[in-house]
C-alpha cells in the first residue's frame, strides 16, 4: 500500500450549471404548489443543499494542497443509449423535456434549473470516463468528481437531488462495452442508495453493498433482510447503522462482511458510490477523515486482490463543504499510495495524556 499509484480525478465544469434557485419561477403545477407550501412552513429560508460550491471546495483544496500522483482530466456527456441501460425511455423523455427549464421533480425537493439536464448528462458521462480509465489501464484508480449525485435515482424516477444514476450507468457501461462480467458497487453514503438497489435488485452479476443510517432516515429503504430477488438473491447486501455509528463500526462491517462477500463474488471491477455525509459535520453519522481513508484502504486491498486494482469512485453526497473537501482529499491520498491510518477512538488519546499528567497526584503521602 505504500507504493505510489497514479490517480485520475475526472472533473468537468459543466456540472456546476446545475443550480436550482428556490427564488426563481418554477414550472406551474400542483407539485410546485405543494413544495412551496412545505418551504413556506419552515422557520428559515431554505436553500438547495446540493449546490456548485460542494465541488468548488473540493477542487480548490486539491489545488492548494496537491497530492503527488493525482492528476485532473476532463469529463464527457453520456449518450442517450448509455443512460437507457438503467433508465426507461419514458423517464428519459420526461427529463430531456425539462432542458433549459426550472421545475420541481418531487416533494423531496429534487429540482432542475436551466443548466441541470446537461450537468446530469455530464455527471453520468464523466462517471463512465472514470471507469474506462481504470479498465483500459490509463489510470490505476479514478475519482469522478460529479454532481448532481445519482444513487437515489430509480429507473423511472428522479429522487433525493439525483437525476440520473451515475454509478449504475457506469456499471452497466462496464458490462456492455468493456468486458466486465461482475461489478461490485460499494455505497458508503449516509443515505441508502435506493435507486442503485432497485436497478440491480435481480441482477446476479452486480453485487450492491450499502452502509447507511437505518430507517426512518431518508429514504427509509435498505433493510437488513433486503438481499435481492430471483437470480440476484444474495447480491444485495445492506448494513443499516444507528445514528452514532462511526469509524469502528464502518471498518468492522467492511472487514467482516464486505471482504468475504467480495471473496465469494470475485468482481472484475469495483465502484464506490462515495458519499461523505457520514462525517460528523453533516450530523448523520460519525465517520472521521481517518475513517474514510481507512475505508479506502480496505476497498483498495479488495481491488488489488480480485480485479487488478480496478477501482473507480463516484461522488455522491456530503453537504458541509469543509468536511466534504477534507474527506475527499484523505481518500485521494490513500488512492495515490499513502498508508491508510487506523482511526483512533475519539478522546482516548487525550484521556491517556491526562492520566499520565495526573498520575500520583491523588495518592496518599
Amino acid at each position: 500500500m505504500s507504493e505510489k499509484n497514479d490517480v485520475t480525478v475526472f472533473y468537468d465544469e459543466r456540472v456546476l450549471a446545475h443550480y436550482p434557485d428556490t427564488n426563481v419561477d418554477f414550472l406551474p403545477g400542483r407539485l410546485d404548489k405543494r413544495v412551496r407550501a412545505i418551504l413556506s412552513g419552515l422557520n428559515a429560508q431554505w436553500k438547495y443543499p446540493e449546490h456548485p460550491g460542494r465541488l468548488i471546495a473540493i477542487m480548490d483544496l486539491l489545488a492548494r494542497e496537491p497530492i503527488p500522483g493525482v492528476r485532473v482530466a476532463g469529463g464527457q456527456k453520456a449518450t442517450r443509449e448509455q443512460l437507457a441501460r438503467v433508465h426507461t425511455t419514458s423517464f428519459l423523455e420526461h427529463i430531456f423535456a425539462l432542458r433549459s427549464k426550472s421545475a420541481w421533480l418531487d416533494v423531496d425537493t429534487t429540482a432542475v434549473s436551466p443548466g441541470s439536464i446537461e450537468a446530469a448528462e455530464v455527471a453520468a458521462g464523466t462517471s463512465i470516463a472514470a471507469v474506462e480509465a481504470v479498465i483500459t489501464g490509463d489510470s490505476r484508480s479514478a475519482f469522478a468528481m460529479v454532481r448532481p449525485p445519482g444513487h437515489h435515482a430509480e429507473p423511472t424516477r428522479a429522487r433525493g437531488f439525483c437525476l440520473f444514476n451515475n454509478t449504475a450507468v457506469a456499471a452497466a457501461h462496464a458490462q456492455a462495452e468493456l468486458g466486465c462480467e461482475r461489478v461490485l458497487i460499494v455505497d458508503w453514503d449516509a443515505h441508502h442508495g435506493n435507486g442503485t438497489q432497485d436497478i440491480f435488485w435481480a441482477d446476479p452479476d452486480v453485487m450492491f453493498f450499502d452502509l447507511h443510517r437505518a430507517s426512518p432516515f431518508y429514504p427509509g429503504s435498505g433493510a437488513l433482510a433486503d438481499t435481492g430477488a430471483g437470480l440476484g438473491e444474495g447480491t444485495t447486501v445492506n448494513v443499516p447503522m444507528p445514528a452514532g455509528a462511526g469509524d469502528a463500526a464502518y471498518l468492522k462491517a467492511l472487514r467482516e462482511i464486505l471482504v468475504p462477500a467480495a471473496d465469494y463474488f470475485r468482481p472484475d471491477l469495483i465502484l464506490v458510490s462515495a458519499g461523505f455525509d457520514a462525517h460528523s459535520f453533516d450530523l448523520a453519522l460519525n465517520v472521521s477523515y481517518e475513517g474514510f481513508a481507512a475505508m479506502t484502504g480496505v476497498v483498495r486491498q479488495i481491488a488489488d486482490k480480485h480485479c487488478q486494482g480496478r477501482l473507480a469512485m463516484i461522488l455522491e453526497g456530503g453537504y458541509n463543504t469543509e468536511s466534504l473537501s477534507r474527506s475527499v482529499h484523505s481518500v485521494l491520498r490513500v488512492l495515490a499510495g499513502a498508508e491508510p491510518p487506523e482511526p483512533k477512538v475519539c478522546g482516548i488519546e487525550e484521556v491517556d495524556a491526562a492520566i499520565n499528567f495526573h498520575k500520583g497526584a491523588f495518592e496518599p503521602d
